[in-house]
């Protein structure tokens, strides 16, 4: 495990169980939220952040969290290990919520510099239907990688289990 990329419902805890594995593993971390948020929450355009990917999935060594679904299979192609956070709906939303009422006008140290933490309703409907909309791809795409090492995790203890385990 010297690639990973790390996907999953918005709120299941990527960034958390990214920067675990970075600590536990000696891996570089990049959070594609950093790379994606300029300031005041203003997207860069797809073709820098395109070339900003490129440039960080050449490298021997990483740890990716985040779905960016345009971009997965350039991910897909360089990692050599595949972990998506496959969690209930319910716990996601939890997440969320619970993460903006401990950090509401903060900015996490996983996003873009002045991205302060916020409720917004839109991003609560696309986590409400991200399971619906993107689950049944998500683990298509992971069953057709045969030479690549893929965990699913379904529950919270399962990993904390699996970061005990390394």
């Amino acid at each position: 495990m010297k690639r990973i990329m790390i996907i999953g419902c918005p709120g299941s805890g990527k960034s958390t169980l990214s920067k675990q594995l970075a600590m536990k593993l000696k891996l570089p971390l990049v959070h594609l939220d950093q790379i994606y948020w300029k300031s005041n929450w203003q997207p860069i355009s797809d073709e820098l952040f395109d070339e900003l990917l490129l440039h960080e999935v050449q490298k021997d060594e990483w740890i990716i969290d985040g779905n960016y679904s345009r971009t997965i299979s350039m991910r897909l192609e360089a990692c050599d290990t595949i972990i998506y956070l496959d969690y209930h709906t319910m716990t996601c939303l939890f997440g969320v919520i619970k993460r903006v009422i401990k950090g509401y006008g903060k900015t996490r140290e996983d996003m873009g510099d002045n991205c302060p933490e916020r409720l917004d309703p839109d991003f609560l409907k696309y986590v409400w239907t991200f399971n619906q909309n993107r689950r049944a791809e998500y683990l298509d795409l992971l069953s057709h990688q045969q030479d690549k090492r893929v965990i699913i995790l379904r529950h919270r203890r399962d990993s904390a289990k699996f970061i005990r385990s390394l």
